[in-house]
């Protein structure tokens, strides 16, 4: 089986970042995380970033560089390993938030240690905090 790759985008304003939460019934439905999520085949991380940004967010980003690379096997105990990007981005970011209902049902801005007492999964934890 395919590995599977994610990438995911750290907007940051002043000395906060933007986390978002995975809605009822989604898989680890009530974490929070960055925006991000799935690669198409053949698409570049730095692609997917930008473009999952839009799609989770509605807003437009400009890249402004690698923060780190994390791989961990499936949580679900299937046979692949998920390998995930992150980015940051540039602070003057373009669009209104609106978040996709059907994923995530509220966002918030928060400095890293107040964003650590919220239900994060392992890598946005080890990324945020690192």
């Amino acid at each position: 089986m395919n590995d599977k790759h994610l990438a995911y985008v750290l907007l940051r304003r002043d000395e906060k970042v933007l986390l978002i939460r995975r809605a009822p019934g989604t898989f680890l439905a009530g974490h929070w995380e960055f925006p991000g999520g799935t690669a198409e085949p053949g698409e570049a991380p730095e692609d997917t970033a930008i473009r999952e940004a839009a799609e989770e967010t509605g807003l437009r980003v400009r890249l402004t560089g690698e923060r780190a690379r994390r791989s961990w096997p499936d949580r679900t105990g299937k046979p692949f390993t998920v390998h995930a990007a992150y980015f940051d981005a540039h602070p003057d970011f373009q669009g209104e938030l609106r978040l996709d209902p059907a994923e995530h049902d509220a966002h918030r801005w928060l400095t890293p240690d107040d964003a650590a007492e919220l239900p994060l999964s392992d890598h946005v934890r080890q990324v945020l905090l690192g």
